[in-house]
């Protein structure tokens, strides 16, 4: 029996629409069946997969101490973080079940071309993960990002936004539900427990980032890695002519998303 190729996305209800515009996306491009899931994180907490705590600016949760109180930031190494899935994206090995291809993407991109194609070309059984290995400083001097959150620099940044995971690998043996919730995010977002030789590269052009990427890059998968267009006139704007164009086109692809009744009625099924 052939496995249907599956996408799992972060999901943040904060950016319901943008999570909505890739998994339209994503059905829109591919050549061939493909399920798309979000990862949430209530769901992972509600059948014990993820406990991993935080404080929300100064104060514990369940609330912050004032409207500005916004800041994530892990319990374990004191670091911010921006989105609900900043960690559980390394779950994802485990809901696969241990075995086959999946690909993990951030909510706030959009396709530009087959997403099965990165199944097909990108499987080579020495490799427990392909991404996109960014060389990746801030193109301005953008303190903040998104909700206000801080745009906190770190290594391999934004690697781990795209991921193609050989779930079945031996390199995950080193992994555990329980790390995911304990280790600190260098830990995690540097791949600590996987040998570097087992880390495959995808081209540029399956993430390529608002602010960074080269304009003369054709992008097949564009990531918004500053905000959005859906954060315009707040906090994000494009530093580029390329940025400009990319978010026109997902602001038409949301438009067009929402005047299609038999996307939105078909959308639950699809998954």
């Amino acid at each position: 029996m052939k496995h249907i190729p599956t996408i799992y996305v972060g999901y943040d209800p904060r950016e319901d629409e943008p999570y909505e515009v890739l998994k339209y996306t994503a059905h829109k491009q591919a050549s061939g069946p493909l399920n798309v899931y979000p990862i949430k994180q209530h769901l992972m907490r509600r059948i014990g997969l993820y406990r991993r705590a935080w404080q929300l600016g100064s104060s514990s949760l369940p609330s912050p101490n004032n409207e500005s109180d916004i800041q994530h930031r892990d319990i374990f190494d004191g670091k911010p973080f921006a989105t609900d899935f900043s960690f559980s994206r390394f779950l994802i090995p485990f809901l696969h079940r241990l075995e086959g291809w999946a690909l993990f993407m951030d909510c706030d991109m959009y396709f530009k071309s087959d997403p099965l194609e990165l199944f097909e070309k990108y499987n080579d059984p020495k490799y427990a993960i392909y991404c996109v290995k960014h060389n990746h400083t801030q193109a301005s001097e953008e303190t903040h990002k998104m909700y206000g959150n801080e745009q906190y620099q770190y290594s391999r940044k934004n690697w781990s936004s795209v991921i193609m995971y050989n779930c079945g690998h031996e390199g995950h043996n080193n992994l555990t539900v329980d790390d995911i919730s304990t280790k600190s995010g260098h830990w995690l977002h540097n791949f600590k427990w996987l040998d570097d030789d087992t880390i495959g590269d995808l081209p540029e052009e399956w993430n390529w980032l608002d602010g960074h990427s080269s304009a003369d890059i054709d992008a097949k998968n564009v990531h918004f890695t500053r905000g959005g267009p859906w954060f315009r006139g707040q906090i994000w704007e494009p530093l580029d002519d390329k940025s400009e164009e990319y978010a026109q086109e997902w602001e038409s692809l949301r438009d067009e998303m929402n005047a299609d009744v038999n996307y939105a009625a078909g959308s639950t099924a699809r998954g």
